[in-house]
């Protein structure tokens, strides 16, 4: 590009004006790459091919209201499920309130239910054989340093047992990995007895927090699930049968619309910033109208003008918005390092990147068309004779 000196002459006329210009710009894309990192986070959860042969069965109304456990033989004896088996939200905390574990009590048959999830057969047949027996995935082995034959207490936030202790001690008596393309989070997860939980547990003993049914074939996915629903119809335990990724994602929206609250934290972010750039430039073309008018008069064509100055915004989003975009790159996985792999972050992609470039290209363009509008109707004696 031939005039590329002479626009990056005009970006840098004000130096300082043009770095802070330049740090919310970069601020602005290193915060959208870390937010579109997170939603990613939270859709890959949903797109997981594992699981395509499992429906989960929860209340219609809410996934903390209970279901009875007597309706699990009921669900078994529909055609086209191969198995059924339970589970109820523990939650726990470990020693600290921050240290917050992923906790479910489970039937029996519940690892069976996940193949993608492996545990040597010597540590399935100790956990199945220990009451307060529990098993573990390997990346919360990891994050806390435990180890087969380790005894952890949990305090619960929401089951206190009978005796009033909140406080909960498990025997590890496995770990266990999970298969690459399995849902996120599932070698977070600490897995114990739900008998010894109901007999143990202060309130709510029989019933279970939601059933997964596995069935012969996933085409009858549909027919099935109607029919587990109709078992419970105008009941007081109606349920909502859905697929494993849907059920994923509507678990994920008990903490809020991850896309509602990430496009509306982006679109303040960027409104501020299109404010800023937008004054960044007006005040930058109102400083150069004489030397505009001095291009006009060598022999640049109104459309040229017009050009440079749209060229000018443009290339000022581009830098800061592709230096954001690179720091969210590197910081997002080191993020999801670092926290032991509770925070799964996928790189930036190529996606991303380029919705991001066009977020880029767009703003310039934006911020840049009132300024370049003005700039290519300048009249060259009245600008002339202003300065």
């Amino acid at each position: 590009m031939k005039y590329l000196h002479l626009i990056w002459a005009a970006l840098f006329r004000r130096k300082t004006r043009t770095f802070l210009t330049l740090v919310s710009i970069v601020a602005a894309f290193l915060l959208f790459g870390m937010l579109d990192a997170v939603r990613t986070a939270f859709d890959s959860g949903s797109q997981s091919i594992a699981g395509v042969n499992r429906l989960i069965t929860s209340s219609r109304y809410s996934i903390i209201q209970p279901l009875p456990e007597s309706l699990g033989l009921r669900i078994a004896a529909i055609p086209g499920v191969r198995d059924v088996g339970h589970a109820n939200w523990f939650g726990g905390i470990y020693q600290d309130p921050k240290n917050f574990v992923f906790s479910y009590a489970v039937s029996p048959n519940y690892l069976d239910l996940y193949p993608e999830i492996h545990l040597p057969a010597g540590q399935r047949k100790a956990f199945d054989d220990n009451r307060t027996g529990a098993v573990i995935g390997d990346k919360l082995a990891q994050k806390y340093g435990w180890k087969v034959g380790d005894k952890v207490p949990l305090q619960s936030t929401i089951f206190p047992q009978k005796n009033g202790s909140k406080t909960w001690t498990f025997d590890i008596e496995g770990i266990f990995t999970v298969e690459k393309g399995a849902a996120n989070g599932l070698d977070q997860l600490f897995l114990l007895h739900w008998k010894y939980f109901d007999e143990a547990n202060a309130f709510g003993n029989g019933t279970v927090g939601w059933y997964v049914d596995r069935l012969t074939d996933p085409a009858l996915g549909d027919r099935v699930a109607q029919a587990i629903d109709a078992l419970s119809a105008n009941s007081d335990h109606e349920t909502k049968t859905q697929t494993e990724q849907a059920f994923g994602a509507s678990f994920a929206k008990q903490l809020g619309d991850i896309g509602l609250i990430v496009g509306s934290i982006m679109g303040a972010v960027f409104f501020t910033l299109i404010l800023l750039t937008a004054n960044t430039m007006a005040q930058a073309v109102r400083e150069r109208t004489g030397e505009l008018a001095v291009l006009k008069t060598i022999g640049f064509s109104s459309t040229s003008v017009l050009g440079l100055v749209l060229a000018e915004s443009v290339l000022l989003l581009l830098i800061g918005g592709v230096v954001g975009l690179g720091l969210a790159a590197v910081l997002a996985p080191a993020i999801g390092k670092g926290s032991g792999g509770m925070i799964n972050l996928p790189p930036v992609g190529a996606g991303s990147w380029a919705m991001g470039v066009g977020l880029m290209m767009l703003i310039g363009l934006v911020v840049g068309a009132l300024p370049a509008w003005r700039a290519m109707r300048l009249n060259i004696v009245d600008a002339l004779a202003g300065r």
